[in-house]
């Protein structure tokens, strides 16, 4: 059922009752040179506002055989053939003096996972150029949540939640924060999750944080099992989403801003569960 989403009813009803109050008395005791109404106003405004932020609606879910749907509402930034070429390392790699460092990224190690499109760990992916395409390719889409978007995040496909990672800004607390809308925001505070179907298949989805969200709330955990279109997060504020699926076996059919496509110069938008972001590369 739509509605609110979780931890969204304090914020839209607590700034009601003392908006209401405050008129209330505002106009039966002392206005105080008409302050009390206005701080009355202010706060219904405010109370407007978070309803509108974590509005939750309910989505029609495809029923199309092999679709992925995407996890966020929001603007497709780019549509990305690409391939890992790192990931973290585990503490024997650290230890081995090979590991390359970055200072906005941290440590990587020099080698994809055995099986990249497996997901194992954080990977670090580089564009794959024309004619140099490899069976172990993803494509990424990457989807941008404006601030006035729904933000409630909803899983791709049908399947189990296999991995979940939170990870942060190189040398920051929780940074860094860069905007959302910028490419460069991919090592912001971010939560990483592997989705897998009952085919074996995965699919990793990035929820990353901009310069406005300081938080991202997964609502299920490692082992929940998902329908296609369930909620299972949200982020807060302006940020980002992003898909990774393997190349071989999904075709993007989504337009984003680098496409110069006239009818979306801004990037198609997209809406959580019921927009198709993948088709499947059999059909």
């Amino acid at each position: 059922m739509g509605g609110l989403a979780h931890g969204g009813h304090g914020p839209v009803i607590v700034p009601i009752l003392m908006g209401g109050s405050a008129l209330i008395i505002g106009s039966t005791i002392d206005s105080l040179n008409g302050l009390i109404p206005l701080f009355g106003m202010l706060c219904l405004m405010f109370s407007a506002f978070c309803a509108n932020f974590w509005r939750d609606p309910d989505r029609p879910i495809p029923r199309d055989k092999g679709v992925l749907v995407s996890p966020a509402d929001g603007r497709v930034m780019f549509v990305r053939r690409e391939r890992a070429t790192a990931r973290r390392p585990s503490n024997s790699e650290r230890d081995s003096g090979e590991c390359e460092i970055d200072e906005l990224t941290g440590e990587w190690y020099p080698s994809p996972t055995p099986n990249p499109l497996a997901f194992e760990t954080e990977q670090r992916y580089e564009p794959v150029r024309e004619g140099e395409e490899s069976q172990h390719d993803v494509i990424r889409i990457a989807v941008f949540m404006s601030p006035l978007d729904v933000h409630v995040n909803r899983a791709p496909m049908a399947g189990s939640i296999l991995r979940m990672e939170h990870r942060t800004g190189k040398g920051r607390r929780r940074g860094p924060f860069i905007p959302a809308y910028k490419k460069e925001s991919q090592f912001n505070e971010r939560v990483r999750t592997v989705f897998q179907n009952p085919d074996g298949v995965f699919v990793e989805v990035t929820q990353i944080s901009g310069s406005l969200a300081r938080t991202i709330v997964p609502w299920l955990g490692i082992d929940s099992e998902v329908r296609r279109g369930q909620r299972y997060g949200m982020i807060r504020f302006g940020s980002r989403v992003d898909v990774r699926a393997p190349a071989a076996l999904f075709t993007p059919i989504v337009s984003s801003a680098e496409d110069n496509n006239p009818d979306f110069p801004k990037g198609q938008f997209v809406q959580a569960g019921s927009t198709i972001l993948f088709k499947s590369s059999e059909d």
